[in-house]
């Protein structure tokens, strides 16, 4: 009966866990559910406490170098979750972390006044690079990005996700734009 009711009472005291669902989603759904599509470098990332020091997220400043959607602005200011404060650190699994210098494509959603949120944890981020032997700057696609409604694997090395040139990328986002997200 005493070991019945010492579980109980240690069963009252456990930490609450959560957990993040992410379904992959087709790059005319991100297009379309993102209020601001903006193209530059991340200029600086700081990481703050939310909710009375339970939660940290970071908020990265972007200099903006062109718009896709969105009011043009010289800076794009906006939270991902997860960071680090001194010895404490909060790691989301699937959110994005980003360095000084890196140069993005961020799809962010934006509901009023608040400060914007990556669109899908990773899946609205869109990182550039520059081809060591072309010098051309290419737009490299996040791991998770559905093509279809059906389920499908995600296979190493696909072809499907081979870096595009950043203006057939800017191209098909605009393409997108223009035909109002829809299939």
């Amino acid at each position: 009966m005493r070991s019945t009711a010492l579980i109980a009472l240690l069963l009252c005291f456990t930490p609450s866990l959560s957990a993040t669902v992410l379904l992959p989603a087709e790059f005319r759904e991100i297009v379309s559910g993102s209020q601001i599509i903006v193209h530059g470098r991340v200029t600086d990332v700081r990481a703050e406490w939310r909710d009375g020091r339970r939660q940290i997220e970071s908020v990265v400043t972007l200099e903006a170098a062109s718009f896709y959607r969105g009011t043009p602005e010289t800076t794009v200011t906006f939270r991902v979750p997860g960071g680090q404060i001194g010895r404490y650190k909060s790691v989301t699994v699937g959110a994005p972390e980003f360095r000084a210098g890196e140069e993005v494509v961020m799809f962010l959603k934006s509901y009023g006044p608040a400060v914007p949120q990556v669109f899908g944890l990773n899946q609205g981020v869109f990182r550039v690079r520059v081809d060591a032997r072309s010098g051309r700057r290419l737009v490299t696609l996040p791991i998770l990005m559905a093509r279809s409604d059906a389920p499908e694997a995600v296979t190493r090395g696909a072809t499907e996700r081979r870096p595009l040139p950043i203006e057939q990328f800017s191209a098909q986002v605009r393409t997108v734009l223009q035909q109002g997200g829809a299939r």
